[in-house]
């Protein structure tokens, strides 16, 4: 797992990429002997329990404050930062940059896809209890990352990370919903909005991921685990959850007459993936 760390190969062949990194930051961390060396960026997600995209095969990132002459190897990468008190927590004996310097770091230097995937995470925590979402607590958490870029300005890839700050929305619940909607975003799409309550034959609301009033059609991110995952199955046969699934997609079309398009991560992979896709079902792309 890292230098001089090892665990028996069938004891994580079939686990999940975020939990195979965490178990690999837990390795590399217990062979810290002191130090600078702060757990961050995408591991530092990982150990908050931030779910977002590009987890897979990463090393473990740490943050080392100042001007330290240190290198990375194999399956550890380490930054070179400035790192502020308020920066550094502790999560389960474990010090890594906060929430708010983590989703900052990762929407500077990582991928897009990591960034607004992060932020959305982040956003969720802070402003969505149960099924309530609260747009003046966002707002709060947005101002706070808003003025954190402003004290970096001129730094490396702030300008990305601005974006970021304004594009997150809170109402993602998965990572997929959050890469549906850059894609789409990507594509020309604007008019869009996310969790869209159709209500229910039973008077419960039903939520679709994404809605595009224009063109009248819903987006669902429709991942694999929810099929395949009996944790996620709440305690629901396969049989049982996939007739929940018809039915409720028979509803929504029926009542709004809207269109319903569904895709997994291979059809949000890239932009073009997902205009395919849209294509495919009739639904036209956006005025240039």
């Amino acid at each position: 797992m890292q230098r001089g760390v090892y665990v028996a190969r069938d004891a994580v062949d079939h686990l999940w990429p975020q939990a195979d990194l965490r178990l690999r930051i837990v390795a590399a961390t217990s062979r810290m002997r002191g130090g600078d060396a702060v757990v961050s960026h995408v591991s530092a997600a990982v150990v908050h329990g931030l779910a977002l995209v590009g987890v897979a095969n990463r090393p473990v990132e740490v943050t080392v404050a100042g001007d330290a002459r240190m290198s990375s190897r194999p399956g550890l990468k380490r930054h070179l930062d400035e790192l502020n008190a308020d920066d550094i927590v502790d999560v389960d004996g474990i010090r890594c940059t906060s929430v708010e310097r983590t989703v900052f770091d990762i929407a500077r230097v990582a991928s897009l896809e990591a960034g607004v995937s992060c932020a959305d995470a982040a956003a969720r925590r802070m402003a969505v209890k149960g099924r309530d979402f609260d747009p003046g607590a966002q707002e709060a958490w947005r101002e706070r990352l808003r003025a954190r870029a402003g004290e970096a300005s001129g730094r490396r890839g702030v300008a990305r990370a601005r974006w970021v700050i304004e594009f997150f929305d809170g109402r993602a619940e998965l990572p997929g919903e959050s890469l549906s909607r850059l894609q789409l975003f990507r594509l020309g799409y604007r008019d869009f909005e996310l969790q869209v309550p159709v209500d229910g034959p039973d008077g419960e609301p039903y939520e679709v991921d994404i809605g595009l009033a224009d063109e009248r059609t819903f987006w669902e991110f429709d991942g694999e685990g929810k099929y395949l995952d009996p944790s996620m199955r709440g305690g629901r046969t396969l049989e049982e959850v996939l007739l929940r699934e018809k039915r409720r997609e028979d509803w929504i079309r029926g009542v709004t007459q809207w269109r319903l398009c569904r895709g997994g991560f291979r059809d949000i992979a890239t932009p073009e993936a997902l205009g395919a896709r849209l294509t495919a079902f009739g639904v036209p792309r956006p005025a240039a």
